[in-house]
């Protein structure tokens, strides 16, 4: 009955207008989507559509963008990450821990030179990346129990260097990175975008890039090419963590502290991100761009619904018919190329 529907309704297009429909269908949702919600709250709230509020949306996301490009590499190869936020606020932990706090608050004993304090923060996140890699490329721990691991382990060694206490300095290029401008711009919001932009490059016009959609497309036919499959899986969750890592430490400092489960909202965020903007969880297709759309659905959706002052407890619920909807279209959408692909063969 499902198939004879999709059926139905992708036979009511002309053959070439079908196929373009079912190669376009997961980017063209979320762009609507977003320029509906755009055009929604514009009318609703005249202090929505303002250059100050663009502003606050894109400091909004940023966190969760630099998550999410990390997230990204990941679900292209059709795995999951669900350690992203814990490896985030872990490394986020370790860069306050090792840096010299005030006489009210002593978390280290020992604090560290600020560059010495990120040195330690992103090998700890790569760290922990390579431990996952390990785990689902040598061992064969699927990604969804290892990842899940992942996140207990983070949280544990947040609870361990904090022990319930809260550290307000991090290093000074943190800082700045974090909290400061670069003019009227913050510099979070350029991080963001060159991270972005760095992961577009490398997924769009380099052999590694290429190799991530061909094992999220077909990991068989990858293998028979030549690919080194559980080398790229690796590489992916490695990005991945260096990524939240990153997010980590530009969070603390962006948000003036390092505490335990500071972050954990930003796992369903940033994959949020992805999956809206219309990446295939089944691997190989989407890319940045869809990220970017995602991104801005949510950070235009958040906004947009403070700025009506809706229930609280509504906007969960509408944050949640909007991922459901992206699920949907995502399915749907690898049926249509299921389809394609046994009607050319």
């Amino acid at each position: 009955m499902e198939g004879s529907a999709t059926k139905t309704a992708s036979s009511l297009l002309p053959p070439r207008a079908e196929s373009w429909f079912a190669a376009q269908l997961r980017n063209i949702a979320p762009f609507v989507t977003l320029i509906f919600l755009v055009a929604l709250f514009s009318i609703a709230s005249p202090s929505f559509a303002t250059l100050d509020n663009l502003n606050n949306i894109l400091q909004q996301i940023s966190v969760t963008g630099i998550m999410a490009v990390g997230l990204t590499f990941v679900i292209l190869t059709a795995e999951i990450d669900l350690s992203v936020a814990s490896v985030a606020n872990a490394t986020g932990v370790v860069v306050a821990f090792f840096t010299a706090q005030d006489s009210s608050v002593n978390i280290a004993n020992v604090p560290l030179p600020g560059w010495a304090a990120i040195v330690i923060a992103v090998a700890s996140s790569a760290a922990l990346g390579a431990v996952t890699a390990v785990g689902m490329t040598i061992i064969g721990i699927p990604s969804f129990i290892m990842t899940l691991a992942m996140l207990q382990i983070g949280a544990g060694i947040c609870a361990l260097l904090v022990r319930g206490q809260i550290a307000y300095a991090v290093p000074k290029l943190i800082a700045t990175l974090g909290n400061g401008s670069l003019g009227p711009v913050p510099w979070i919001i350029i991080v963001a975008a060159l991270v972005l932009a760095a992961a577009h490059v490398v997924l769009t016009y380099t052999r590694f890039g290429r190799y991530v959609y061909m094992v999220g497309g077909n990991r068989e036919a990858a293998e028979y090419s030549g690919v080194n499959v559980r080398a790229i899986l690796a590489a992916v969750m490695i990005i991945s963590a260096l990524c939240s890592g990153l997010a980590g430490m530009l969070g603390v400092a962006h948000f003036g502290s390092a505490q335990q489960d500071e972050f954990d909202n930003y796992l369903l965020d940033s994959i949020s991100a992805v999956v809206v903007g219309g990446t295939s969880l089944f691997g190989g297709q989407g890319g940045i761009g869809n990220t970017i759309v995602g991104l801005l659905v949510l950070g235009v959706l958040n906004n947009g619904l403070d700025h009506v002052n809706i229930d609280s407890f509504l906007k969960i619920l509408i944050r949640g018919l909007i991922l459901l909807a992206a699920l949907i279209v995502n399915v749907y959408a690898q049926r249509l190329r299921s389809r394609r692909r046994a009607a050319a063969s």
